[in-house]
């Protein structure tokens, strides 16, 4: 289980490190870009449930920490749903990894 580590003072959001590295690729084609969005996600039953939002902006610290050393193949399903989430009014809502059919 890695982190999604952000902001000041830092929120240790903690995800699998499959995510994390969707979430690389998709929050930085926006932050490359100088473009904030909200990034959502909900707390396990373990942490009590519920839900988060944060603002993310390219000016805030962020570190992705990762547990393993393997980087784990990209789905491109998964990239593309992102997108057009993190893209959307309500920004980056993390869902569960969908079946990728193309293949990455």
């Amino acid at each position: 289980m890695g982190s999604l580590i952000y902001g000041h003072p830092s929120v240790d959001i903690k995800l699998e490190d499959r995510v994390l590295s969707h979430l690389q690729v998709v929050f930085s084609e926006k932050l490359r870009r100088n473009e904030g969005f909200h990034f959502s996600w909900a707390d396990n039953e373990l942490t009590g449930g519920g839900r988060n939002i944060v603002w993310v902006h390219p000016a805030m610290p962020l570190y992705f920490r990762y547990s393993g050393s393997r980087v784990p193949s990209l789905n491109s399903v998964w990239l593309d749903d992102m997108t057009r989430s993190i893209n959307g009014s309500a920004g980056l809502v993390l869902h569960d990894e969908p079946r990728d059919n193309g293949g990455a």
